[in-house]
């Protein structure tokens, strides 16, 4: 997947690209298509455009090749299944292997408890899940953890917010600041509006702060 961005300098760009991606410099092969320039007196300046994309890494990927699914799966479903007797929910665990991806899918009569407020619960779950699998030699699977196909709904809505609040920047000509956002749904804002003709987008804060800010594209 390759992010280009736009920003008033190229460390801007790049920052605005390297979050989008989820990914640190060091991880990233950046494209300068633009250096940028202020011009004078604010005539003649030029919007910096760069392209960023993750690098690949080869001993990850020869270590994935050699990944045993289904050992993964039933580390998967024998983690989850002994949160979920404790916990006293009754969850049945469905998985998939998607390649290096294993798909993982909660079922049962309560999963608004599973998901928890913006799905934080599903995203600690899916967390614990990924170290639990992910421990020994088996090699490295990526885990994908959904519950009553919730990220797809969740994807959604977050695509529809942004194309309204982004509307209403054009309209009011002010930039608005959204509720804060794990990174997996700044980047989904970030991604919706990447190529947005007269809006851009960038973040602020720290930690489980950090908001996503939609602003006019200076011209």
């Amino acid at each position: 997947m390759v992010v280009e961005k736009s920003a008033k300098t190229k460390e801007e760009a790049i920052a605005l690209a390297l979050e989008e991606l989820g990914i640190e410099e060091e991880q990233a092969q950046i494209e300068v298509v633009e250096e940028g320039s202020k011009g004078f007196l604010g005539f003649g300046s030029k919007m910096a455009v760069v392209k960023v994309r993750k690098k690949l890494s080869e001993k990850k990927s020869e270590k994935s090749k050699g990944c045993c699914s289904g050992e993964c799966a039933d580390k998967a479903k024998e983690f989850l299944s002994k949160i979920f007797e404790l916990t006293g929910e009754d969850v049945t665990v469905d998985t998939v292997s998607d390649g290096d991806v294993l798909r993982v899918n909660l079922s049962g009569p309560d999963m608004g408890i599973v998901i928890g407020k913006r799905g934080e619960t599903l995203d600690a779950l899916q967390h614990l899940t990924s170290l639990a699998v992910n421990k020994g030699d088996c090699g490295f699977m990526k885990i994908s953890l959904d519950a009553e196909n919730y990220r797809e709904k969740r994807n959604e809505a977050l695509e529809s917010l942004a194309g309204k609040l982004a509307n209403k920047v054009m309209r009011t000509r002010r930039s608005t600041t959204l509720e804060p956002m794990n990174a997996y749904e700044r980047r989904i804002i970030h991604s919706a509006l990447q190529d947005h003709e007269f809006v851009t987008t960038y973040s602020i804060g720290q930690g489980i702060n950090r908001k996503v800010v939609i602003a006019l594209k200076q011209k």
